[in-house]
């Protein structure tokens, strides 16, 4: 019987690992459950000694290997956009009082997204065949994170799936337009930034070479302007060191891609990121929005207060907050409250733990929670505005300059020789 490797909570939020052997992960699952655990992770353990398949007569065998293995070599996965539509309108069936397996069978023959077709086949078998709507989503952990996974369990412990899943829906909406916001403040500078190191190049590579050419021989050793000599020198040394210039970026590169898959160089880089002069305000309060958001929202579905920090840890997307997450799960599981383990981390601002110790007191945490992300959607959207009109000036300004320069170097040279030829004509 196969092994299976499990995350489960147990009944006082303590995080419990282990393994289990059953046919399959909903059988693994149940026992858990029978155990008292609440699974958050189950994944079946890799065996080293598996034995190759004999081909059959004919290779026949072969064949099916061939097919199984080129089937295998990669997972389905749900664009997050395309898991927000089909939440959205699964809540709308369920609303109108279809049952959910007509439910995903409807929605998997609208499909035209031959992923969520797939799954949402799979998912409506599995559930035909006994499993709850949480036990069928888990086949996919790639397509349904662990933030997904618990709020449906949540909806079904209470009964009101479609409420759950239009909180959900709203939820990937909302977080979504943040990111995008976040993105576009971004992309902008950086594309602008692109261009005009483009043109920049393109002029120190390409032009100023052949004015100094022509300075060469019209001038007859006449030295040219300080200025002028500054940016042809510039030119030489970009045009002899392209190559090991190119080489450095590439390096760069490749090395924050390895220090980025380990912890400690994640929480570095996100350290940083989070003290950016401009842009880390900006990631500052979209992380504030998020982490008040995932949480309240799991609050406010039935997620027990442990097991809903644990989820926001894992989805956080920076390690600066996921660390910050893990110290007060820490301590609410030694019964203290969030607000003061929150302000020991010294990342979230006074006002929010203000309100989030507002809310602990008056029994109206996850409302609290929402009113905080509200709060920080808006504030992101300001800062992403007001980083859009000050950069668009400024690298505007930058560009002219630069630009400008090379051109003033470039023609100060011309009036010693518009003289020299109009003296000769004399």
């Amino acid at each position: 019987m196969p092994q299976f490797q499990y995350t489960a909570m147990d009944g006082n939020g303590k995080e419990k690992k282990g393994k289990i052997e059953a046919a399959n992960e909903e059988a693994a699952a149940s026992a858990l459950k029978e155990q008292g655990l609440f699974p958050t992770s189950i994944k079946a353990q890799k065996s080293s000694d598996k034995k190759a398949v004999a081909p059959s007569a004919g290779g026949a065998g072969k064949k099916k290997g061939l097919m199984n293995m080129s089937l295998s070599l990669g997972p389905v996965v749900i664009k997050q956009k395309d898991l927000t539509i089909f939440t959205r309108q699964l809540a709308i069936l369920l609303d109108a009082g279809l049952p959910l397996i007509r439910s995903l069978r409807t929605l998997e023959k609208q499909s035209k997204n031959p992923a969520l077709k797939k799954i949402l086949g799979e998912t409506a078998n599995s559930v035909e065949g006994g499993s709850t709507f949480s036990e069928a989503l888990a086949q996919n952990p790639k397509s349904f994170n662990k933030l997904f996974l618990n709020m449906i369990r949540a909806g079904e412990a209470a009964g009101a799936m479609e409420v759950i899943l239009n909180r959900l829906a709203l939820f990937m909406e909302k977080a979504a337009r943040i990111a995008g916001k976040v993105k576009s403040a971004m992309i902008y500078p950086s594309v602008v930034m692109t261009i005009a190191v483009a043109i920049t190049s393109g002029l120190m590579l390409f032009i100023v070479p052949k004015f100094e050419k022509i300075f060469t021989e019209l001038l007859e050793g006449q030295p040219l302007p300080g200025l002028t000599q500054f940016v042809m020198g510039i030119s030489k040394l970009m045009e002899t060191q392209a190559i090991p210039g190119a080489g450095v970026i590439a390096g760069v590169v490749v090395l924050y891609k390895i220090i980025g898959k380990s912890k400690k160089g994640k929480y570095a880089l996100d350290w940083i990121k989070y003290r950016m002069p401009l842009f880390g305000p900006i990631i500052s309060k979209s992380s504030i929005s998020k982490f008040t958001r995932t949480l309240g929202t799991l609050m406010g579905s039935g997620v027990p207060v442990l097991n809903a920090l644990i989820i926001v840890r894992d989805t956080a997307g920076n390690e600066v907050v996921s660390n910050a997450v893990q110290q007060v799960h820490d301590a609410v599981k030694e019964g203290e409250g969030m607000a003061g383990p929150l302000a020991a981390t010294k990342i979230f601002p006074d006002m929010v733990i203000s309100m989030i110790e507002v809310g602990e007191e008056t029994g109206k945490l996850p409302e609290m929670l929402d009113k905080i992300a509200e709060t920080y959607d808006e504030e992101v959207d300001n800062a992403v505005d007001v980083l859009t009109s000050m950069i668009e000036p400024l690298m505007i300004v930058g560009l002219a300059v630069i630009v400008g320069t090379i051109v003033i170097a470039l023609f100060m040279p011309l009036i010693s020789i518009i003289e020299k030829l109009g003296g000769g004509a004399s």
